[in-house]
């Protein structure tokens, strides 16, 4: 693998750790129970949370976004 090949994986990896997170936020996840939170600083760290849990699933493997943004970048530098 190249170093370009390296940092387009790289790149499509963060997007599709991006969208996980979004996604998993639309689930609700890392939102402030109402009984025995954490209060404040529960709402200010759970998105990072969120984000550190998506970037785990990619690493394990992810849905594949990845590989098909990785694949579809890859092409499209080869043809220009």
């Amino acid at each position: 693998m190249t170093r370009t090949d390296g940092a387009l994986r790289d790149a499509a990896q963060k997007l599709e750790a991006t969208f996980l997170a979004e996604m998993l936020k639309a689930a609700g996840l890392g939102q402030t129970r109402t009984a025995f939170g954490g209060g404040a600083g529960e709402d200010q760290f759970s998105s990072f949370l969120v984000q550190a849990q998506a970037e785990e699933m990619v690493t394990a493997g992810g849905i594949g976004l990845a590989e098909s943004l990785f694949e579809a970048l890859k092409e499209r530098q080869h043809e220009g």
